[in-house]
């Protein structure tokens, strides 16, 4: 069992630890350092100096104790074991939240903070639906844990009108439960995380090709539950485009969906449960579409003299279907950052304009079929190739951002993402909304804002653009950051966006959903709460408006 030496022996882990550092993204060992010029760009854009914060160590953080009886405790070890089961500090605290910048900075406060009560980790569908049932009648909020990464409040403890909330792990269902070669279909436990479900099935030559920036350490219940998008989006959909089928362990009884490829038999009761956030149900596994490995990647980047000249070459792309993996746009202040901060985009045509990166998976034939007839219409549409090098610089580090992030956020920057989506007519409109809100939503706290977007996922019809923002912390950066995020959600309903694309809902998208689905689409996801969880233990204050 995992422990942590630093913290006394009954607040130390009894039970095997998320990846990720409790207060910060990923492995602590890959963690990112300011380089000098770095640090000069803070200084020269943002008026940050100074030596980094040292963070509250985890034995500093002060948990609200739990709220459970010895009677409830006994009860939940019934179910899943001694052994997995803890209401320890060292377990409680690493389960208290996501990876979004408002998490982070309520973990470097000293203050006491809110944790689920304990930590359960059942291992079969039968443990589970035990403790939904125990939940439900005992009055205790659940909420289901994958791999910690959300971003938008999803995994916060609120406990609401309920006595106590648990922390449900899923790390236990993490098998390859089955692979149909002929089909090219799998059956992928809930718990296995990205890395993981794609080791198994290339030891069967078989790819998912799923791939968001979270896809280290997030799972693919989560991915299911949030609508995930991945960044090779272009080529093999979104991860709600690969779910074949369901399996869903609700407080009212168990959901197995999706029955053949295609069906005419009412609604898709899938779609009620993909993006749902664990708040209709725990999802146990998922079938999804797989393809073998593929056997060739093409790479190429490319530089258009403005975003809008960029947006029209992708769209063309898009709508004549010529086929990338990977299709990606920078605007000019995101590239001209990028080039700033990493010479690995070093091309010197990279200087100005917006950098594209175009990918290419399959067979040597398909590719290079793909390649040549998408290089032909970027190039219609005013593009310049920068060759290979800066395609291949992205892909090395497409999982990096977030450790960069928790580096400004030590030096005293406010740095956040959120992301939206709008049809093609309308992008430009809503990018220069949102940017306009964010920048003057910080400049009423005192700070300059550095606003960088990119389009990260294409549509025959629209796009999704990518937000970040990167400012000065002046006072309380928690409510400076929230006022900024008020100003953006808002814009982003003012201008036909969507509040979320990929990251999904939560307690943090949660204000705009009325907006988002009306009134009667509210009372539609209320009644279906209703059926399938009558007490409301499920995630509650999440997604439901």
């Amino acid at each position: 069992m995992s422990t942590e030496p630093h913290l006394p022996p009954d607040r130390a882990a009894a039970l095997p630890l998320p990846p990720m550092a409790f207060n910060a993204w990923g492995d602590p060992a890959l963690a990112t350092t300011l380089s000098d010029d770095v640090k000069g760009l803070l200084a020269s854009l943002l008026e940050i100096s100074g030596e980094p914060l040292t963070p509250p160590t985890q034995a500093e953080v002060r948990l609200v104790p739990s709220r459970l009886s010895g009677v409830h405790l006994k009860a939940l070890a019934a179910i899943v074991g001694e052994e997995h089961i803890s209401v320890r500090d060292g377990d409680r605290l690493p389960r208290a939240g996501g990876k979004s910048t408002p998490d982070l900075l309520r973990r470097r406060s000293t203050g006491e903070q809110e944790a689920p009560d304990a930590v359960v980790v059942p291992g079969t569908e039968e443990e589970v639906a035990q403790l939904l049932e125990l939940c439900s009648r005992q009055r205790i909020a659940v909420v289901p844990f994958g791999g910690g990464t959300s971003v938008v409040g999803g995994l916060d403890p609120l406990r609401g009108e309920f006595a106590a909330v648990l922390s449900l792990d899923l790390r236990r269902f993490d098998a390859l439960v089955s692979l149909d070669e002929v089909s090219g279909e799998a059956v992928l436990g809930a718990g296995l995380t990205g890395p993981r479900a794609e080791e198994l099935l290339a030891e069967r030559g078989f790819e998912l090709g799923h791939y968001p920036q979270s896809f280290r350490y997030a799972t693919i219940g989560g991915f299911a539950a949030t609508r995930s998008s991945g960044q090779d989006s272009a080529g093999y959909g979104r991860f709600d485009d690969m779910v074949r089928g369901l399996r869903v362990i609700t407080p009212a009884g168990v959901l197995d969906l999706g029955r053949g490829p295609a069906s005419a038999a009412g609604p898709d009761l899938r779609q009620l449960f993909l993006g749902s956030e664990g708040v209709l149900g725990v999802i146990t596994e998922v079938r999804v579409r797989v393809h073998p490995v593929p056997a060739v990647k093409r790479y190429e980047a490319w530089t258009f003299p403005d975003f809008a000249t960029g947006a029209a070459a992708l769209r063309a792309v898009r709508q004549q279907g010529t086929g990338p993996t990977v299709l990606r746009l920078s605007d000019e202040t995101e590239t001209a950052v990028n080039l700033a901060m990493t010479a690995k985009i070093g091309a010197p045509q990279a200087v100005s304009g917006c950098l594209a990166v175009t990918v290419f998976e399959g067979t040597d034939e398909l590719t290079a079929a793909r390649h040549e007839l998408t290089r032909a219409v970027l190039r219609a549409h005013g593009g310049t190739s920068l060759g290979e090098e800066p395609a291949r610089a992205w892909e090395h580090g497409r999982f990096s951002a977030p450790y960069l992030r928790d580096a400004l956020l030590d030096h005293g920057a406010l740095c956040e993402t959120l992301e939206t989506a709008t049809s093609w007519a309308g992008l430009d409109r809503l990018k220069t909304a949102v940017t306009g809100a964010l920048t003057e939503a910080l400049g009423a706290t005192g700070s300059t804002a550095l606003v960088m977007c990119h389009i990260s996922h294409v549509y025959e019809t629209g796009a999704s653009l990518y937000f970040t923002v990167v400012g000065a912390q002046r006072g309380d950066a928690l409510a400076q950051w929230q006022q900024a995020k008020r100003a953006a959600g808002d814009a982003i309903m003012a201008n036909a966006g969507t509040i979320t694309h990929h990251h999904a809902v939560g307690a943090d998208h949660r204000p705009w959903m009325g907006q988002e689905i009306g009134d009667l689409g509210a009372a539609v996801l209320r009644a279906v709460k209703g059926a399938v969880d009558p007490a409301g233990i499920l995630n509650p204050g999440k997604l439901i408006p």
